[in-house]
């Protein structure tokens, strides 16, 4: 895994010194003999160019190193010629790096962007994108899109149960502030079902707890 995060790194570099050495293999001999350093050159650099270094910003994310992974979002000159499910990833982790720094405007901007895009990896993001849209739309105070978009996001599916529990717990707190206990209960519960474990999320169980119990249905 480090060598081929290295070879990502790199692969720009790698690729023009093997055009430089197919260039003069082909001077000092003839095409044929530098025809597989020309295609592994051409390989290195569109791959740098269409694929970008996606693999190395989710490494920075996953060890919650989010310099490093702006860093590298912002060495990326022309994400317009990133491959189409490429760039959605790409507008993905900008607005979840948005979402870091609290820039809650510029996050919903870029999650928008790249649900707009579709593709493979989109589907596969498009439940936590969606869930994100709707804690963004609670944070604004717009309670009607946060529980479309919270909706949508788990018909969609959510990757694992922290996930699964926040949206939940999500609207459960809708339906109490539009005084639907009986819905909000019923979420709770099914929040509380998917055994999460993150501290936010159970100190939020906790605190929504201390108020469920005493609420009418």
């Amino acid at each position: 895994m480090k060598l081929l995060n290295i070879f990502i790194k790199f692969r720009l570099w790698i690729g023009l010194v093997l055009l430089a050495l197919a260039i003069y293999v082909h001077m000092q001999t003839s095409f044929w003999p530098s025809f597989i350093i020309y295609l592994l050159s051409v390989i290195c650099i569109l791959g740098h160019f269409l694929l970008g270094p996606m693999r190395l910003i989710q490494t920075a994310m996953e060890e919650g190193d989010m310099e490093e992974a702006k860093k590298i979002v912002n060495s990326i000159q022309f994400p317009r010629l990133l491959i189409k499910p490429i760039r959605s990833v790409y507008y993905t982790i900008l607005g979840n790096l948005a979402m870091v720094g609290q820039n809650y405007e510029e996050a919903e901007k870029m999650m928008k962007k790249g649900l707009s895009l579709g593709g493979t990896l989109t589907k596969q993001a498009e439940g936590p994108n969606k869930l994100q849209l709707g804690m963004l739309s609670m944070q604004k105070g717009d309670i009607k899109q946060a529980e479309a978009y919270i909706r949508q996001a788990i018909r969609a599916g959510l990757p694992d149960s922290e996930n699964n529990a926040a949206a939940y717990l999500q609207l459960c707190s809708i339906m109490m502030n539009k005084r639907e206990f009986r819905a909000a209960k019923d979420y709770f519960r099914k929040a509380k079902s998917f055994k999460p474990t993150t501290p936010q999320i159970l100190d939020q169980i906790k605190q929504i707890e201390k108020y469920i119990t005493r609420m009418p249905g």
